[in-house]
Formats: structure tokens, sequence, C-alpha cells
């Protein structure tokens, strides 16, 4: 089968028809059979993606709209229009966004499913394992934290324990 590239979304339009309150991922890249990931993901004035680690996949994240910093330990990266960040895995990172607001898309290899191993790493079948206290209540992202607070994708805040 040969596939045909094809226009998926027309950000603009997305984020000029979205309610200027609304927050989360907007859009989210959903076709079948994809290799990728991405999202577009609003913050109003103020809010913060908490400060989270993603182990197994560097994240390319655009701004669109809005400003703000990614946070690095004491520093980090102003964010405006236009900026390209470069999340690599392994990095711990926050992003917060300033007073008009965050709206960027992130792109990331897909993450594969979860699957459960026997302790010499042979995969021997079985579903996987329940984890709803780990599953964003906003955008449904599983979080790779065993006690996440935000959610890295759209920096909803996880129901007290």
């Amino acid at each position: 089968m040969n596939a045909t590239p094809r226009v998926l979304a027309a950000l603009n339009d997305i984020l000029a028809s979205a309610a200027p309150g609304e927050r989360g991922a907007l859009w989210q890249l959903a076709e079948q059979g994809r290799e990728l990931d991405a999202n577009l993901v609003r913050l109003p004035a103020g809010a913060e993606v908490g400060e989270h680690q993603e182990d197994v996949l560097d994240v390319l994240l655009v701004v669109l709209e809005g400003g703000g910093r990614v946070r690095v330990g004491d520093g980090g990266p102003a964010l405006g229009p236009g900026a390209v960040i470069w999340l690599p895995r392994t990095s711990r990172r926050a992003l917060a966004a300033g007073p008009d607001g965050l709206t960027y898309l992130t792109v990331h290899r897909r993450r594969p499913g979860l699957t459960i191993k026997s302790p010499g790493g042979a995969y021997e079948g079985g579903e996987g394992p329940c984890l709803p206290d780990r599953v964003c209540p906003e955008c449904g992202r599983l979080s790779a934290d065993p006690a996440p607070v935000f959610c890295s994708r759209c920096g909803q805040r996880f129901p007290e324990r």
C-alpha cells in the first residue's frame, strides 16, 4: 500500500474556533498506522505543566501563540511565537504560560503500548496494567510518573490522592 500525503488539520482554524478560555489538547493526531503523535495544546495565562521527565521520547515543541518559559532547574529559555524547542528524553522540565497564555504543538514518536514482561524480559502476553490514577482526566494520556501531579501533555492537575 502506498500512503497518500494529506492535510490533517488547519491549526489556525482550530485556534480561531476554540473558546477563549478553552485549555488542554485542542487537537491530536489520530490516524491509524501512524508512527508519530502530535498535539495542539493551549495553556491559559499563568498555567503550568508541572516538572516531569520523559524517559522514552524526545519531544519537539513549536510555539504558535502567546509565550512563557521552559523551566529547567532555576532557569530555562523564554518561549515566544515561532520558537522551536527540543525537549530531549531524560530531561527534567516544566512549562509555564506567560500573561498571554501559551499555545504550542508537540510532535514525538508514537509511544509503544504497555505490555507485561516476565522477569527475563520475554513477552508472555496478557493485558497491560490498569493504571487509572495515572490517566489524565482531561486528555486521557497515561503518565509515566508513578505519582503524577500535572499532565505533561495538557497541563491538567491530577486529582489529589
